[in-house]
């Protein structure tokens, strides 16, 4: 593992369904995630994908790249963008950082061509 490698992107098409289930597993209800009414008084063209969905997209191909063994230390995150459901979501980074046994990687999830979120992650092999 050397600074600049790639990890295997991923790609996901959220559906509304996929959305409910993920505000089942974290209890987080809010309208805004699955209330199509609501988003539209809200002016959302649509329900918008939560966040925290996003960064764990984020640590499938993190851990997946690194292995079983591994261990997530540290995970930030930043939106850039709304993600709403129906869209295809691109998740892809690259290693940043190798000292010893943790390993620094960038990321990003990309909708198109457009950054909807990015972050760095510390793992531990």
């Amino acid at each position: 593992m050397k600074v600049g490698d790639a990890l295997a992107p991923i790609e996901r098409t959220i559906t509304q369904a996929d959305m409910v289930a993920y505000a089942g597993a974290t209890w987080d209800w809010h309208r805004l995630h699955y209330d199509a009414a609501y988003a539209a008084e809200a002016r959302c063209p649509g329900p918008v994908v939560d966040g925290h969905m996003l960064c764990a997209l984020m640590a499938e191909p993190l851990l997946d790249h690194l292995g079983p063994k591994s261990f997530a230390t540290t995970l930030a995150f930043r939106l850039r963008a709304m993600v709403l459901a129906g869209d295809t979501v691109r998740v892809e980074g690259e290693v940043a950082d190798v000292t010893g046994e943790a390993i620094g990687v960038t990321q990003r999830v990309m909708v198109g061509d457009r950054i909807a979120a990015d972050g760095t992650a510390t793992v531990r092999l």
